[in-house]
């Protein structure tokens, strides 16, 4: 069973959906294929293997016919999202999303097209530029070897699922550490009840970023009181606070291209209650969509479709609490990255150490915990 942040008595503000995960939206799946292979001395192209690849399913139906309105942010460049530049021209997310290692993202983009081709009619003519992430996990992993292939892709989208989301050493997130600890894939959502009505705000973090002496959980310096004596790093290997987060967005709540810019940019401020910087040699990329909306117009020059495209959106009346549910939930899909991550031994017989769970239920004073 992972064991998440509020299971070692952390309290988060805000209400969390069912899940307290990105799948709290409905319609939102979330696939994984984790490879884990070999140990010992790294041998490029043989291993050791610590990677994978993790899906994100926006709808049911087909993208590229059901397009959603999407938005993205920069915190700091060192990092690379695919498909962007038609992102910001048509404010469309029209693929699935996929996460991965620096040196898989080719392999994931086109596992992605491939996909999507063998859903289509034979021969038809059509486009895609698919939304594919990355962060650095040559510290445990052959990063070189490039061991990330079509099929793991493929097996991924076909695993996705809603409900419950697999966290920490899973998928894309299986090399990643985060803050001088494992780190990985991490979850959280927040429910947003405003106007008698009541949205969804889920985010998905593959986190591989960060320093330990910044590391703060709800305000406790949990990074100076963990010291390496006590819980050694693996910054010998890599600059301290080198590495990259991703951040995904998701919601229910009809919202037009600039305020999903405006929902990626807030995933920033989550990652710095966690002390996260955006250093120099970060990549910190933030991407977020609307599943509502559903009847927009598909944007491939083939389908011409109807003229106009009619569509709702919040009122920037009421956008601030969803902006809080955003911060609310990347700093607690943070802290669950590195919660349900276990010590992982990789190349060269490198180790990064988890989170230790006793110590963080210790250190965490009474007015911050949930029990």
């Amino acid at each position: 069973m992972i064991v998440r942040a509020r299971d070692l008595g952390v309290a988060f503000t805000g209400t969390p959906g069912r899940w307290n995960a990105i799948t709290d939206v409905t319609g939102v799946l979330v696939g994984h294929t984790t490879l884990i292979e070999g140990n010992g001395p790294l041998k490029v192209g043989e291993g050791p293997v610590r990677t994978g690849v993790t899906v994100i399913v926006p709808r049911a139906e087909p993208m590229w016919l059901r397009p959603a309105f999407a938005g993205s942010h920069r915190l700091n460049g060192n990092g690379e999202m695919t498909g962007l530049e038609w992102v910001r021209q048509s404010g469309m997310l029209t693929s699935l999303i996929a996460l991965t290692n620096t040196h898989s993202v080719g392999v994931v983009r086109d596992a992605l097209v491939a996909w999507e081709v063998s859903q289509r009619d034979p021969g038809e003519l059509f486009w895609r530029l698919p939304v594919v992430a990355e962060t650095f996990d040559g510290v445990l992993n052959d990063i070189n070897g490039q061991h990330v292939r079509r099929e793991h892709v493929i097996a991924a989208i076909e695993r996705a699922s809603d409900g419950r989301v697999p966290e920490g050493n899973v998928g894309s997130g299986t090399g990643m550490m985060c803050h001088g600890f494992k780190g990985g894939i991490g979850t959280a959502s927040r429910l947003v009840d405003v106007g008698g009505s009541t949205f969804t705000v889920g985010v998905l973090v593959q986190a591989n970023h960060g320093s330990r002496r910044r590391l703060s959980i709800r305000g406790v310096p949990i990074g100076e009181l963990i010291t390496e004596r006590e819980v050694p790093s693996a910054f010998a290997a890599l600059s301290e606070g080198a590495g990259s987060i991703i951040g995904i967005v998701a919601t229910d709540a009809p919202m037009i291209p600039n305020q999903l810019d405006a929902m990626a940019q807030r995933v920033g401020l989550g990652v710095a209650r966690n002390g996260g910087l955006g250093e120099h040699s970060s990549g910190d990329l933030f991407f977020a969509f609307s599943t509502a909306n559903e009847s927009l117009a598909p944007c491939d020059v083939q389908d011409l479709g109807p003229l106009t495209s009619k569509f709702d959106m919040i009122s920037l009346t009421y956008i601030d609490p969803f902006y809080e549910a955003v911060v609310e939930a990347t700093e607690e899909a943070i802290v669950n990255s590195m919660v349900a991550a276990d010590t992982m031994t990789g190349r060269d017989n490198i180790t990064v150490h988890r989170l230790p769970h006793e110590r963080v239920t210790e250190l965490m004073p009474r007015e911050n915990r949930t029990r």
